[in-house]
């Protein structure tokens, strides 16, 4: 089993503004609208496990769906209030009861999903304090938020990373590939 954080964040280190906003991302001109390696990535995920707030906010972006929905894997999302559905994504989309990570692996991973997309704050956040995140994949967008959801919160002990990548995108982003040392 392993677990890849994918994500972007700002120079501060924040996923969202104090709003729980998103524009910031768009910040950066992509004139012939390259995902940046985005499509490469997902190719070798097995599902993706996401956090309530994350997928409503993908759900705001107001997308054309199911034309639009940004995944072609599995996505599982876990919350503790209800989570909603649309038709549209029957069978993309699936309500994961929340549990400790180790066991939401578990169930997952009975499910045949072993290489797993973490994505949303909290999520993430409670995943790094188990030591459950194998690699980092960080895309450092060139804004100061000054505040708002930060990527890391507090862990139980030190966790080491090495960097097996780092390339500069569209002449401003940068994106930092790490692997957990064991």
């Amino acid at each position: 089993m392993s677990n890849v954080v994918y994500i972007a964040t700002s120079l501060d280190g924040f996923i969202a503004d104090r709003d729980g906003g998103l524009d910031w991302l768009h910040s950066v001109p992509n004139p012939q609208g390259d995902d940046l390696g985005f499509a490469a990535f997902l190719a070798g995920i097995d599902a993706l496990l996401m956090g309530r707030n994350t997928y409503q906010s993908i759900l705001d972006f107001n997308l054309d769906l199911p034309s639009q929905w940004p995944y072609p894997k599995p996505v599982y999302v876990v919350g503790s209030s209800p989570i909603t559905i649309p038709d549209a994504l029957e069978g993309k989309v699936f309500a994961l009861a929340p549990a400790e990570p180790a066991e939401m692996m578990a169930t997952l991973a009975q499910m045949g999903h072993h290489h797993l997309y973490l994505d949303g704050g909290n999520t993430i956040q409670r995943f790094m304090a188990q030591g459950l995140v194998d690699e980092l994949i960080i895309t450092q967008i060139p804004v100061v938020l000054g505040g708002g959801v930060p990527l890391f919160g507090a862990l139980p002990t030190m966790q080491s990373y090495e960097l097996v990548s780092s390339e500069v995108m569209l002449g401003a982003m940068v994106k930092s590939h790490y692997r957990r040392i064991r």
